[in-house]
């Protein structure tokens, strides 16, 4: 119990930004303002909290407002993406320190472990953090996950990922513990913690890397499915007159909505003369990118390109919120700020012809606000989660 009061509190810290009173921590929690004490002098003690300034709110004594000690922590996470692996140091208040990108090494699971263990020390050198504050290390991986034993298992864009026991390894290289998430679920994790969202929030977030992949939110909490693996919809059908799928079915979104798929698209339209030298992933994200680049100069066949894959990604979404009933969408991912112009301008409105609950309410479509990093940032996120958020289940008594 003492454990989640002190989660409570903290949380409420968090959410507040710029800090709060005990008696203003104590209308906000519901614990009594004796427990709001003994909490906050243990956090002070600790270095977690600080006593920042005074503030008069009416009559009575000037209170005491309490803010998070944000260099009192720090995390770290990873976004491996089989284009590039993204990591980044954040602080207790879920704010960016430092940032490194590096091309994803040749498949070699190894290999990329010693990458990342590597990039790891670095990040903490460069920012001069001392390693007993890091509170350990995020992963966000593709799917699918086998989370209780930490294994990635034969993701479709990492060939020779056959079962790699991730998050083992990763420790074992790094000393530190490892938290493996699926790559959109720590995505939605990031935006429901930098995002502006009320405490029971409820989301689809749709996400836009290599591969496509959604999330959900819901009341404030993402849903991660009975095998942590919420969220794999690269099989359903969104153009039944489309490619032909290695599921057996045509059109799914793994063959229509993807940066590769979308490239083929461009390449079938003649945007491009077909004088790509090779399929790789760092060959289709270049082209990729030429063809957004393409579009925002008004090329009108680019252009052209990029909505029909908007209308195919709305259909998605369309049957996705309809099954779901969320509040709103998000998009994002570290393709979506090439395609975010397009895609913003076609959505919400072909969206709104399909959505089921036109009649109730408005379905607002939004970029992240975490931006190409939300895959590293939310898996950081998710290892402070772990430790400000309080959760139900830490009440549960074990027998």
């Amino acid at each position: 119990m003492g454990d989640f009061n002190q989660s409570v509190i903290l949380e409420a810290i968090r959410r507040s930004g710029e800090g709060l009173s005990r008696i203003e921590l104590a209308d906000a929690t519901g614990l009594s303002a004796q427990t709001v004490t003994n909490i906050t002098r243990r956090l002070l003690e600790d270095g977690l909290i600080t006593e920042a300034g005074r503030t008069i709110n009416g009559p009575g004594k000037p209170r005491i407002t309490l803010r998070l000690v944000a260099d009192s922590r720090f995390s770290i996470g990873i976004h491996l993406d089989p284009a590039v692996i993204t990591f980044v140091l954040l602080d207790l208040t879920g704010s960016v320190v430092r940032r490194r990108v590096v091309r994803t090494p040749a498949k070699d699971p190894r290999r990329i472990v010693d990458v990342m263990a590597q990039a790891v020390d670095m990040l903490i050198a460069d920012a001069g953090v001392a390693r007993d504050d890091v509170a350990g290390i995020g992963v966000a991986a593709p799917g699918p996950l086998d989370a209780a034993k930490g294994t990635v298992i034969d993701p479709p864009k990492l060939h020779g990922w056959h079962r790699v026991p991730l998050r083992a390894v990763l420790a074992e290289a790094t000393g530190f513990d490892v938290t493996l998430e699926k790559d959109t679920t720590a995505a939605a994790v990031g935006e429901l913690w930098t995002g502006h969202g009320p405490a029971d929030d409820s989301f689809l977030f749709v996400y836009l890397g290599t591969g496509i992949g959604a999330a959900l939110v819901r009341d404030g909490d993402p849903a991660r499915g009975s095998t942590r693996n919420f969220g794999e919809i690269g099989h359903i059908i969104v153009d039944p007159d489309g490619p032909s799928c290695l599921c057996g079915m045509r059109g799914c979104v793994e063959v229509v909505c993807t940066p590769q798929a979308i490239v083929e698209q461009a390449e079938r339209a003649g945007v491009f003369v077909d004088d790509r030298e090779g399929s790789d992933v760092e060959a289709v994200e270049a082209r990729f990118t030429l063809l957004c680049e393409r579009a925002a100069s008004g090329d009108e066949p680019a252009l052209q390109v990029l909505r029909r894959a908007a209308e195919h990604l709305t259909v998605l979404i369309a049957a996705l919120t309809n099954v779901l009933d969320v509040d709103r969408v998000v998009l994002g991912g570290p393709f979506w700020s090439r395609l975010a112009e397009v895609y913003l301008a076609e959505i919400p409105t072909l969206l709104d012809r399909l959505s089921a609950t036109r009649a109730v309410h408005a379905l607002p479509v939004d970029g992240t606000v975490v931006g190409d990093d939300v895959g590293a940032v939310g898996a950081a996120c998710v290892v402070l989660d772990s430790v400000l958020t309080p959760r139900a289940s830490d009440l549960y008594l074990e027998e």
